[in-house]
């Protein structure tokens, strides 16, 4: 049975499975689990495929690779479905006036809260609810894989918690023996045929500020740290500012739930500082995020390899659920974060 006919299958059966395919990689992989039973992440030696949410406090799942069926295929995309939006689709859903006046008012209080010192940088984000047809699913994922082969693409189902799909541009954690690696990524820009683009003082500060955090965060927990040249690197028709950081544990004990819980959540998806940006966005967004800028990926499976869960989406009750956001500095203009928000958005419903 092919990956494919293995989450029809398991849709069809109410049965929890994952599917992914990595950045570059022209494989295909699957689990799938033979039973209902929800399993949750203990202490991160478990093994597996991990679903975190936003809030670290709250239970993240895993589907065990020692249960499951797992499958692997080569990806072949000229059999895969077209970007082809039906008719209609595009006006599923329109901004409206309410939404976007709520969003700059968010807007401009995060900018109002940073200008009083509360914090440097706060991500501030929304979410859009469109009424579906006939989904198919097998069909949107293909789309994901075909059209974000730098991206982490997966699917993934649980039906204690949900459908969830996405195509994330950022690396959380990657460990294999005492090596890690990680990435800074922040800055976001419409991909216009080249990656030599100029990117304003707001982005570039912003950028700083991530690789900053996480250096520091890292080497507190006694990691040696080092980090690349800032690059601009393409994400589907996104372009973002992009620094590499890596090195190895001081110990030969695993160092991996120490560094998640350093990371999680990164300034790229919460803010500067952590506790503070984070209590300002449950207050101040008015909706949980639930899973959306959580993170997912193997969990010592001949190594760990975690993203963050951006550019995602939720389905439930022929309903998708988009979640979109951006990262708000001093320099933030209200008005253009949210028009960021609306480009994110309409990329994301492209593969509906």
């Amino acid at each position: 049975m092919t990956i494919f006919e293995s989450i029809q299958q398991s849709v069809t059966k109410k049965l929890p499975f994952v599917a992914y395919s990595k950045p570059t990689e022209n494989l295909l992989k699957g689990l799938f689990q033979q039973n209902d039973v929800l399993h949750i992440v203990e202490n991160y030696a478990e093994s597996g495929f991990v679903f975190a949410p936003f809030d670290i406090e709250k239970q993240a799942i895993i589907i065990p690779s020692k249960t499951t069926v797992f499958l692997e295929e080569e990806i072949v995309v000229e059999e895969f479905s077209e970007l082809n939006r039906p008719q209609g689709v595009s006006d599923l859903y329109v901004a409206t006036a309410s939404a976007k006046k709520t969003h700059i008012k968010l807007v401009e209080s995060g900018v109002e809260a940073i200008g009083k010192g509360l914090f440097k940088k706060v991500v501030l984000s929304r979410k859009e609810t469109i009424a579906l047809g006939d989904f198919d699913i097998v069909a949107t994922f293909q789309k994901l894989v075909k059209n974000y082969p730098n991206a982490f693409v997966y699917v993934w189902f649980h039906p204690a918690i949900g459908l969830w799909l996405g195509a994330s541009p950022e690396t959380l954690l990657k460990v294999t023996g005492n090596s890690f690696s990680t990435m800074a990524l922040a800055g976001t820009q419409l991909y216009r045929g080249t990656n030599e683009v100029v990117w304003r003082q707001k982005e570039i500060d912003e950028q700083q500020f991530v690789t900053d955090y996480i250096v520091d965060v890292i080497s507190k927990v006694g990691v040696d740290v080092q980090k690349s040249a800032i690059e601009t690197v393409k994400a589907g028709s996104l372009l973002h500012l992009k620094t590499t950081i890596f090195g190895k544990f001081n110990t030969q004990n695993s160092m991996l739930k120490t560094l998640v819980n350093a990371l999680h959540p990164t300034p790229a998806v919460c803010g500067l500082t952590k506790e503070a940006a984070k209590k300002f966005i449950v207050e101040n967004e008015r909706y949980d995020r639930s899973f959306y800028t959580g993170f997912l990926g193997e969990l010592n499976m001949d190594g760990s390899e975690l993203y963050v869960n951006l550019r995602c989406m939720n389905i439930e009750n022929k309903h998708v659920h988009l979640y979109i956001g951006g990262g708000i500095t001093k320099e933030s203009n209200p008005i253009a974060e949210w028009e960021e928000t609306v480009l994110k958005s309409e990329i994301m419903k492209k593969v509906l």
